[in-house]
């Protein structure tokens, strides 16, 4: 008898499937709260639920499963920017939907800067034994710059923008303020967490950089 095609092909890998997942999300967690070296394995194995020696079946050692979530949270954002369909928008439209998605990523991930953070302070020690990003980047920076492309081709954008520092501009705009935001309030004695102070920085960002982008003048040379 022929089997279903509803039945599973394979219980068994979707179960290390779903073991493995469950260990990235403790991990990250563990990691963003305390850091690369502040971080325990054994924590990570109470958080999911898992014998230790799991995670070490699994992923070698602390320092295999650490790339693993820095791979895991690089894929989350870049998958979740092609989701954003920018190439079907007009080019203001769509680069300012890149600049609100990445604010509100950061807002809704604070995980991920937590992990960049402590890989930075590692000299990215670890992403530089990755086999993956450099891949996993370049349709994203392709994207970036085919939309730049395509509005100086239609008279939107200056000419001249590198997409890599483009997009390193958007990242540190928010990353910036999010960061230090603690700091920030205290120095400048409002709370920039507020409802209203997040906007406010949106758009702040948001104009900064279309502005910039849309500045047809000659682009400055140094």
């Amino acid at each position: 008898m022929a089997p279903s095609r509803l039945a599973p092909s394979n219980p068994a890998s979707r179960d290390t499937d779903r073991s493995q997942a469950t260990i990235l999300r403790a991990a990250r967690d563990e990691f963003s709260d305390h850091g690369f070296a502040g971080g325990r394995v054994d924590r990570i194995a109470d958080r999911a639920g898992v014998n230790k020696r799991l995670i070490y079946y699994y992923f070698g050692n602390k320092n295999e499963l650490f790339l693993s979530v820095l791979e895991n949270a690089y894929a989350d954002i870049r998958n979740a920017e092609k989701g954003l369909h920018l190439d079907q928008l007009q080019p203001t439209d769509a680069l300012r939907t890149l600049i609100r998605f990445t604010w509100h990523y950061v807002l809704e991930h604070p995980e991920f800067p937590s992990l960049l953070g402590s890989e930075n302070l590692m000299r990215a020690s670890h992403l530089k034994k990755s086999k993956k990003i450099r891949d996993m980047h370049s349709p994203f920076v392709k994207m970036l710059d085919t939309l730049l492309t395509r509005g100086h081709e239609q008279g939107i954008f200056r000419a001249g923008i590198d997409p890599v520092q483009l997009y390193i501009s958007i990242a540190a705009l928010g990353f910036f303020y999010l960061g230090n935001n603690a700091t920030l309030s205290v120095i400048f004695g409002k709370d920039l967490k507020a409802t209203k102070e997040l906007d406010e920085r949106l758009a702040h960002m948001t104009e900064l950089v279309v502005g910039y982008a849309t500045n047809v003048t000659t682009p400055l040379t140094i």
